[in-house]
């Protein structure tokens, strides 16, 4: 009788979902919820003759994808909306394609404005309606357009602190104009002003680039800034990433030794006519209130000495004199691609503290970076200072003893007025807490304020469990990639170095590229990689290179330049940024293969597993050291594997063939230089089977006894992870593909040194460099580099987000066209939520699991599909929206993988259960 009932209701299910779908598809019109034109909204500063559409679709109906779409461009947005006089129109294309279209009408204009809109047709005949009007506006596509020259202030500069330059220029407007655009960049860092307000909500520009090869520029729209009369055109340059102190010892000028500017304003008249304004002899120099300036060591700013109404009209400065023209060339200048670095988020501090030292100190509860705001009082001449740090020593005084170098410090000289506003302009602090000196009156923590400062990434990815602890780590990897993304993949943001380390950044891509919309950040990067490799194909430890050409070649740091080109392509299906990339990953794997013998690649300096576990005693010879030449062989084997994969997507079958042939000698070379003969690794650590397996060294037969030695590895140091910067990323994935998925939460989940979550318990709110960089005792660990703001030991969120919610990139159908989610569920975790906006829109996957069973939601965007492969059950005992799995109406195709039930899924929302009898 019961089953008779639970027949009757599945059959009722089913009508009642094929009635829903029935209705849904008379009624429902897709639409487009975002349009991006070269992955961003309404760029300015487009460089590409053909420009990339993607289009994000929405339907209640399941399963929609589309069948056709057609774009439409003007340079008018009114005759857009009423489709005349078009620059180009697509026609109705029959494509299934939304993602990266590229353009394809007449030739555009260099600095023009376009208009666009697109619409789709659904695989259920119906019609979306026209996408709201986007814009892009092109670079400027010739030297031959810049107008302007390069300047240098004309006075004898203080060669000692090198104060903040300034430059200025008057000029007139007596007509009536229809729109005006800035193009700017400095040799240093700028901010730009037009009648005394500030120009965009953008920090650090021009960025930092390999300078040599590509300075980027900006553009702004200021028509609003102008007006009729005597206007003025102002700019200040400090020293920044160009001739400020990089590195270490005191480096500096490794870019150039004089601030310059090049800027234009582009005014188009209503009666057909166009100006420039532009830097020439014409403009004057002079300096003001920043009389210090360094990314490392902060700034000192004297109010008494600013120039009031210095870029207003009118202004007549004293000891302002002509600027010089400077002799550089045009020819390295670039748009911008990326997003700015811009202020985000604003924290107040949470506690006052008088340490035991007699300090005054803030704290805001969260390691940051950015700066701190002031409304401050005092007399004229009073000097307040502020110090940075990230933690309080083990007494709870205030410590800076990591940052080395770096003074980290502000200091303003009051005016002595009511009210002053104190803020930096061209450095920037990575801290949680601030010492106070020179402050008179009592401390009202309501007068401060942290701003965050990071490259302006749209967040896409959202991961929550049923435990605080991982909560917490999650949050730590957040903020890890929010401090080090300053439009450079930095290692660190607060003592003296802050550089783009190729090999932290390559460990964590896949977990950059889940929390937040990195599309951009790492294309730029990517150039500049391809900018700085070396004639040899070597790629530098950090880039831009600011170490210089004897720094260059490591493995697993170098391979930045084939790692994050490949996992670029998976991520966001480009094949045009593949396509451009290729070059210097060929010329990566040329290299390795210049430098090896007998294709072994066993000679040269290498990182190693840095900063793998090194317990204090070592009398036991337990270190877990891996020998440096066993990882640049697995390394030379995944890069040319990657080489060969990209080979593949652009239709390079010499290429794939040729290195083909070359990763069966590298592989070979492997096991006979590194493999004894009963399968054992050389290196018995638990990166040196980590990388043999995840890079697939090891021939079939032997890899599950490798993979059993791992485990056998990680239990004999009392379940815990040994593993250094290059083995962290891959070793929980590893014993997931090899069915030792209980070992890999074990590893996740553990509290006690070394472990993802100790420095959790120890009230972290980013990830640290070492493993212990603070011990329960509240000392530290090595002093000179420990960083409490390090991303690397966060790339354990791509596995959180790839396999314990289980979304995953298809290799065949990459950028999500169709998503893998695969969850591996555990029931110490209780539940786990995850989601992901990709270019076709939001995939979810969130489970919970009790002692009635398993519940899993699973959301899909439209004009893309799923491969949902169940953690457990059969088919037929899997229900999916109140039906069994095997009857659902609604699935693509029904397989099993590895045993287990396999469905393909449209769009559309689905709740899976499985009863506790069936897990």
């Amino acid at each position: 009788m019961v089953k008779a009932a639970v027949k009757k209701y599945r059959i009722l299910a089913l009508l009642l979902i094929a009635l829903l779908l029935v209705k849904a598809v008379g009624i429902a019109q897709p639409r487009i919820n975002t349009a991006w034109c070269e992955g961003k909204v309404s760029p300015v500063g487009v460089a590409a003759d053909r420009p990339k559409f993607s289009w994000e679709i929405s339907s209640p109906v399941f399963n929609t994808s589309q069948t056709a779409y057609e774009i439409r461009v003007s340079k008018d947005p009114s005759r857009l909306v009423a489709g005349k006089k078009l620059v180009w129109s697509s026609g109705k294309v029959e494509s299934q394609q939304s993602v990266h279209v590229p353009y394809g009408g007449p030739a555009l204009q260099s600095g023009e404005t376009y208009f666009w809109q697109v619409r789709i047709w659904d695989n259920h005949g119906k019609r979306s309606s026209w996408s709201p009007v986007a814009s892009w506006q092109m670079a400027l596509l010739r030297n031959e357009d810049w107008k302007a020259k390069w300047i240098e202030a004309g006075f004898e500069e203080d060669t000692v602190n090198r104060p903040v330059q300034y430059f200025r220029k008057d000029f007139a407007i007596n007509r009536k104009i229809i729109s005006a655009v800035l193009f700017i960049t400095a040799h240093g860092m700028y901010e730009a002003f037009v009648n005394g307000k500030r120009v965009g909500n953008d920090y650090f520009t021009p960025g930092w680039t390999s300078y040599a090869h590509r300075l980027q520029y900006q553009q702004y729209d200021v028509t609003k800034f102008l007006q009729n009369g005597v206007n003025a055109i102002g700019a200040s340059v400090a020293n920044g990433w160009y001739r400020g102190y990089l590195a270490w010892e005191n480096n500096k000028n490794v870019f150039g030794n004089k601030l310059g500017l090049l800027a234009q304003i582009q005014v188009n008249y209503a009666d057909g006519t166009r100006e420039w304004i532009a830097t020439d002899e014409s403009w004057s120099s002079g300096t003001g209130a920043i009389r210090y300036s360094e990314l490392y060591h902060g700034e000192t700013i004297d109010a008494n000495q600013e120039q009031a109404g210095w870029n207003q009209p009118g202004f007549q400065g004293r000891d302002w004199v002509k600027a010089r023209l400077g002799s550089h060339t045009l020819t390295n200048l670039v748009p911008t691609f990326n997003e700015a670095i811009r202020q985000q988020e604003v924290i107040k501090p949470i506690k006052l503290i008088q340490t035991p030292k007699g300090e005054v100190v803030l704290d805001f509860g969260q390691n940051l970076v950015g700066w701190v705001r002031i409304k401050a009082n005092g007399r004229k001449g009073d000097t307040i200072k502020v110090y940075h740090a990230e933690v309080l020593d083990r007494n709870g005084n205030f410590y800076t003893t990591n940052l080395r170098l770096a003074k980290a410090r502000m200091q303003y000289v009051l005016q002595g007025k009511e009210e002053e506003l104190l803020q930096p302009h061209f450095t920037f602090f990575g801290f949680r807490y601030i010492k106070l000196e020179g402050i008179r009156e009592a401390i009202d923590t309501s007068d401060f304020e942290a701003i965050v400062l990071h490259s302006d990434m749209a967040k896409t990815g959202e991961f929550q469990s049923g435990l605080p602890l991982i909560n917490q780590l999650q949050h730590n990897i957040q903020w890890g990639q929010k401090g080090n993304f300053l439009d450079v993949p930095t290692d660190c943001p607060q003592r003296d170095e802050r550089l783009g380390w190729t090999g932290d950044a390559q460990v964590f891509f896949r977990t950059a590229a889940f929390n937040r919309n990195v599309y951009s950040f790492f294309a730029k990067w990517m150039d500049d990689l391809a900018a700085d490799q070396l004639k040899d194909g070597s790629i530098p430890y950090v880039v831009p290179n600011a170490l210089g050409t004897g720094f260059a070649g490591s493995a697993g740091w170098g391979d930045a330049a084939t790692i994050i080109p490949w996992n670029l392509y998976q991520v966001y299906g480009d094949k045009q940024l593949l396509q451009k990339q290729y070059p210097m990953m060929k010329k990566w794997v040329e290299f390795i293969r210049s430098k090896s013998k007998d294709d072994l690649w066993n000679s040269g300096f290498h990182f190693g597993d840095w900063l793998f576990y090194r317990p204090d005693d070592d009398n036991d010879g337990r270190a877990a050291l891996t020998d440096k030449y066993l990882i640049a062989q697995c390394f030379y084997a995944h890069s040319t594997q990657l080489l060969i994969n990209a080979a593949n997507v652009l239709g390079l079958s010499e290429d794939a063939r040729q290195y083909s042939a070359l990763l069966e000698k590298v592989k070979a070379a492997f096991n006979k230089e590194y493999v004894t003969a009963s399968g054992r690794l050389v290196s018995s650590s638990q990166t040196a089977y980590v990388l043999a397996l995840e890079f697939d060294m090891l021939p079939e037969h032997l890899r599950m006894q490798a993979a059993d030695r791992l485990e056998e590895n990680i239990k004999s140091y009392s379940t815990h992870i040994t593993t250094g910067f290059l083995g962290t990323p891959y070793i929980c994935k590893v014993l997931t593909r090899f069915g030792k998925t209980d070992l890999a939460y074990q590893l996740l989940l553990r509290e006690k040194y070394p472990s993802w979550l100790y420095p959790v318990t120890q009230g972290a709110t980013t990830i640290w460099e070492r493993w212990d960089g603070q011990k329960p005792d509240g000392s530290f660990q090595t002093e000179s580099m420990n960083s409490f703001n390090h991303y690397a030991y966060g790339a354990i969120g791509d596995w959180m987000y790839r396999f314990s919610t289980g979304i995953d990139t298809d290799p065949n159908a990459p950028g999500y066209k169709r998503a893998i989610i695969a969850p591996f569920p555990d029931k110490r975790l209780k539940k786990a939520n995850a989601s992901l906006h990709t270019f076709y829109g939001r995939i979810v996957s969130s489970w919970e699991m009790d002692e009635k069973g398993f519940k899993w939601i699973v959301e899909v965007p439209c004009n893309s599909s799923a491969k949902l492969i169940m953690p457990f059950g059969k088919a037929g005992n899997i229900m999916i929206n109140g039906v069994s799995l095997a009857g659902f109406p609604g699935k693509l195709s029904l397989e099993e993988v590895s045993g287990k039930p396999c469905v393909e899924l449209g769009s559309g929302s689905y709740t899976i259960t499985v009863s506790s009898a069936e897990m």
